[in-house]
């Protein structure tokens, strides 16, 4: 990690936010195991400094779009993770009143366009928000968060191409976690680094430890000026890992035990405990308070959510764009 430069603030709050995302994420895991909660997961264990670090670099009315694992970049993006809870309950309260899921997490009210399931469908949403911040004159960036497995999809290289020859304010996140599901990168992909292939679009393309927030943060802090700028987009990769399965079923055996292994000695929030620690910029014991602090949060978050009140059935009609004929 880079020489420390930033307030302590700054640094718990964004140790913070990686633990309350793991305790999430951790918490769920449990309940769908547990059989108390219903639908599925894709989860982000592994890749919490990702969200964070580019999260933290954005203003507030900035947008971001998600893919089919979007809980980090939602809690990071600063959607309650309340109204989290009650959507994964499928509770009228949720942040999507029940409809949406896991994989369609999200709250306007937040910038957080609710998120795409289908690999690489945000990346146009994204890029038509860019164009629509341009067209208005407002200086606000919008972010496309994806897996690597997505830049293999049409929808990429043409929301990219879009994006760069139209100049437009947005950011395309590759979260590069070595495997699309199952298979691994290095089998779909012939170039040394996904960033690579900004260069067919003549945009920057950027590649940085995805399990460093600090690296993440003034990379994303960079590209999102450069947007703001009227300068266009940047393809910034972030090599990282998913210490957990591709989704709730998944034990990840495709993954070998000794790259585990060392994933799990890489995870962000341990690397970033050592680094706070180490450089004597706070205590153990004032990471341990605020790591039992969200374990609290939480479980009040899960009695809560499991008292709201279900959708009637006649909310199914709500919400909906219906054609007059």
């Amino acid at each position: 990690m880079s020489d420390n430069k930033y307030s302590l603030e700054f640094l718990l709050e964004m140790y913070r936010k990686m633990v309350l995302i793991r305790q999430f994420e951790d918490r769920v895991k449990f309940l769908f195991l547990e059989g108390i909660m219903p639908g599925t997961i894709h989860q982000c264990q592994g890749q919490e400094a990702s969200a964070v670090g580019v999260c933290m670099a954005l203003n507030e009315d900035d947008v971001i779009t998600s893919t089919h694992r979007p809980h980090g970049h939602a809690i990071a993006k600063g959607v309650s993770i309340q109204s989290m809870m009650d959507e994964l309950f499928g509770k009228i309260t949720g942040c999507c009143k029940g409809k949406g899921g896991s994989m369609h997490i999200g709250d306007l009210d937040k910038g957080m366009i609710p998120a795409v399931a289908i690999v690489g469908g945000n990346i146009p949403l994204a890029t038509g928000a860019a164009l629509a911040f341009k067209m208005r004159k407002e200086k606000r960036v919008a972010v496309s968060f994806m897996g690597d497995g997505a830049t293999n999809e049409g929808a990429f290289h043409e929301a990219v191409n879009m994006g760069a020859i139209w100049n437009l304010p947005v950011l395309y996140v590759v979260e590069n976690n070595l495997y699309g599901a199952s298979t691994p990168v290095g089998m779909v992909v012939r170039t040394k680094n996904i960033s690579d292939r900004a260069a067919i679009y003549d945009i920057p393309g950027v590649t940085v430890d995805g399990n460093d927030p600090i690296a993440v943060y003034e990379a994303a802090q960079e590209a999102v000026a450069r947007a703001r700028r009227g300068e266009g987009p940047t393809l910034l990769e972030l090599m990282t890992y998913r210490i957990t399965g591709h989704s709730r079923r998944d034990p990840a055996l495709y993954q070998p035990k000794d790259e585990k292994q060392r994933a799990k000695e890489n995870e962000p929030i341990g690397r970033f405990r050592k680094y706070l620690v180490g450089n004597d910029l706070t205590s153990a014991d004032v990471l341990d308070k605020i790591d039992a602090e969200i374990e609290e949060e939480i479980e009040k978050v899960v009695v809560q959510a499991q008292k709201a009140a279900d959708p009637k059935p006649e909310d199914a009609l709500e919400d909906m764009f219906v054609e007059s004929i």
